[in-house]
């Protein structure tokens, strides 16, 4: 069981094979931070499928307005979609892409992160400065691990639940 030191700053998304904990780093990216907490709270993320995971690089979820596999769930445009609220403005940082960081995903644009994120399976330095990092798990780390492969994944893997580890 993972050391929950900062539970309003820490998420557990619940996958297949357990939780995952991570550790959200407000002092570093405070926008990113405050959006992956209110749509957590909203229920936004909760069956959300991982639609981008490439071997030797990273796991990548959030698309909520076409990534939810119980309701409207459309693998075509899995990964094009966003949230309702307004795109972040980039928050870089010194904070290396490194196994188990929490980046933002976006398009071309620096500042077009919205819901949509990834988790590092190795070191990827070489998305330092070019992807907000704000989180990174602190326990889990296996079950991220275990996540179906594929672009997409031809049985995608999912969020069955993501909370903020202060209101569980």
């Amino acid at each position: 069981m993972a050391d929950i030191k900062d539970p309003e700053n820490t998420v557990i998304i619940e996958l297949k094979d357990g939780p995952v904990t991570i550790e959200l780093l407000p002092d570093v990216a405070p926008k990113h931070v405050e959006r992956m907490k209110e749509l957590a709270r909203a229920g936004e993320y909760d069956n959300v499928a991982f639609h981008r995971v490439i071997e030797g690089f990273m796991a990548q979820t959030g698309d909520v307005e076409h990534g939810d596999m119980e309701n409207d769930f459309n693998a075509r445009r899995c990964g094009t979609g966003g949230s309702k609220l307004d795109d972040l403005p980039a928050e870089f940082s010194k904070i290396p892409h490194d196994r188990g960081t929490l980046g933002a995903a976006r398009s071309q644009n620096p500042n077009s992160a919205n819901s949509q994120f990834f988790i590092n399976f190795k070191d990827n330095h070489f998305l330092n400065g070019q992807y907000t990092v704000y989180g990174r798990v602190i326990d889990g780390m296996e079950h991220v691990d275990a996540i179906a492969r594929g672009e997409p994944p031809a049985n995608p893997d999912r969020m069955i639940s993501v909370k903020v580890a202060s209101d569980v």
